[in-house]
Order: C-alpha cells, then sequence, then structure tokens
C-alpha cells in the first residue's frame, strides 16, 4: 500500500472527501516526523515502534577501488515489528502453506 491508496482508503471508509482524507495522512506523516527529528519515539500498540538509531563513524572502503574513505556518522529512522502484527503475520504465513 502506497500514501495515495491509504488516502482513499481512508476517504472511503470515513466517507470524507479525498481532500480531507489527505490532510489528515499528511498531519500524520508530519507528526510522525518532527517527533523523531526532535528525538522523539513513536510506539503503535499492535503494530510497532518508531525510533532513531545513530550510528558513529567509521572507516569505509570504496568497492570499486578498495581505498579506505571516512564514513561520517549519521542517524536513521529504525522500525522495530510489534510483537501482535508479528504474530499475525506468522499465523497468515503458516496457514498458506
Amino acid at each position: 500500500m502506497n500514501k495515495s491508496e491509504l488516502i482513499e482508503k481512508l476517504a472511503q471508509r470515513c466517507g470524507i472527501n479525498v481532500v480531507q482524507a489527505e490532510e489528515v495522512v499528511n498531519l500524520v506523516y508530519r507528526k510522525m516526523r518532527d517527533t523523531l527529528v526532535s528525538g522523539g519515539r513513536i510506539e503503535i500498540r499492535g503494530f510497532g515502534s518508531f525510533v532513531v538509531k545513530e550510528y558513529g563513524a567509521y572507516e569505509g572502503r570504496n568497492p570499486k577501488t578498495g581505498e579506505k574513505i571516512p564514513v561520517p556518522p549519521k542517524k536513521l529512522p529504525f522500525f522495530k515489528v510489534g510483537k501482535e502484527l508479528k504474530e499475525r503475520i506468522d499465523r497468515i504465513e503458516g496457514e498458506g502453506k
């Protein structure tokens, strides 16, 4: 599912127009982004959690030349699946086999 499909489903399910649904989805996305940028954590019970992980600087290699290159520290968003979602997917996967 992509963002436009989510907007369409929300509009249909809630009986609102697509413009209103898009505003809701954008509001949620902005709030999630702002929370992560400010160092916060997002937890959606039964689904999972989002955090920002910090990685220190290290020395990497250019795959073509083998030359050592410094890789600066970075921060990346990380998603950890919730127990309930994981179990549900495992159950569905097990039934399909």
